[in-house]
């Protein structure tokens, strides 16, 4: 049975990252497909109200964030690698360019075309939480070509790094990077409607695209989100305390602390005590009558701790 519970929706760009990642790995995994919009009740109960998606759920560990979910699927599944040919730390900086200014411009280009079309309380959730409170998807769909002009040289970068000859790129084995550069083709070519047309200057990209795609999903089976919740509160956190000794915040376990993004995206900050913490992650535990007892995980880069005093 897998131990591996991921909270997802299949249209959801950055889960298509995690999904392929499973199939990378050739990995079996639970399916929780949450709503679209909030409310996620028994999501949000496990999160602290953590709204983001995907979530990675082992037992009562919650994995907020890719960074943290591709750190934790890596140490329990470490073969094939996410990180082949040495490269391990290379692709979390690479992943800022392509979850940062690459996503923002394939967000513009996917949903500002078709905004008008959508309900609009998602179109209006959507938009402020990739483009920021002020978001106006009909001013976006104006800048236009702006945006295609800011993404099309982007792209160019991928086509280059792929005519050195190799399948992937980091050589012959797909990685980290892959996916994390896959989840933008496939979401700008899911939503776009002249994609086709887009991308025909990209023939390198769109071949890796092909063998991206040829990988899958691993192997899925159901699970209900109040499934989900059984399993955690029926679980205990296997996080053990952690201090970093070096933490510039001096952060230690015990403390009550906040974790929110630090994008202006309307989202809560999740409050609970600090149960680990190490330079690239921290934990809170979180205790709900709702799941019990539940160790709560997020990256350091992009989220900002507060310690309440």
């Amino acid at each position: 049975m897998s131990e591996f519970i991921l909270h997802h929706y299949p249209p959801s760009p950055v889960s298509e990252k995690i999904r392929t990642g499973f199939g990378l790995k050739a990995l079996s995994w639970w399916s929780v497909e949450q709503n679209r919009l909030p409310d996620r009740p028994e999501l949000f109960a496990m999160t602290g109200g953590y709204r983001r998606i995907p979530v990675l759920q082992i037992g009562a560990d919650i994995y907020c964030d890719t960074q943290c979910i591709f750190r934790e699927i890596e140490a329990r599944s470490p073969d094939p690698s996410f990180f082949p040919n040495r490269s391990a730390g290379l692709p979390f900086a690479f992943s800022r360019w392509t979850d940062g200014e690459l996503f923002d411009a394939a967000f513009r280009v996917a949903f500002a075309p078709v905004a008008e079309n959508l309900p609009a309380a998602f179109v209006a959730d959507r938009a402020r939480l990739y483009i920021g409170p002020n978001a106006d998807l009909g001013k976006e769909f104006a800048d236009l070509p702006h945006t295609l002009a800011q993404l099309r040289p982007q792209l160019g970068w991928l086509e280059e790094r792929l005519q050195i000859g190799h399948p992937y790129l980091l050589g012959d084995t797909p990685g980290m990077p892959d996916l994390s550069a896959w989840f933008i083709i496939w979401f700008v070519n899911e939503r776009y409607a002249q994609a086709d047309e887009f991308f025909l200057e990209f023939p390198m990209l769109n071949a890796w695209a092909e063998r991206m795609a040829a990988i899958g999903h691993g192997t899925s089976m159901p699970m209900t989100p109040v499934e989900a919740l059984d399993t955690a509160r029926a679980a205990n956190p296997a996080t053990i305390e952690h201090h970093d000794p070096l933490d510039p915040q001096g952060l230690k376990p015990g403390m009550n602390a906040t974790v929110t993004p630090t994008t202006d995206s309307g989202e809560i900050a999740v409050a609970g005590k600090i149960r680990a913490t190490s330079r690239d992650t921290i934990a809170l535990t979180i205790e709900n009558p709702v799941c019990g007892q539940v160790a709560v995980h997020f990256p350091r880069v992009g989220y900002r701790v507060s310690v309440i005093e």
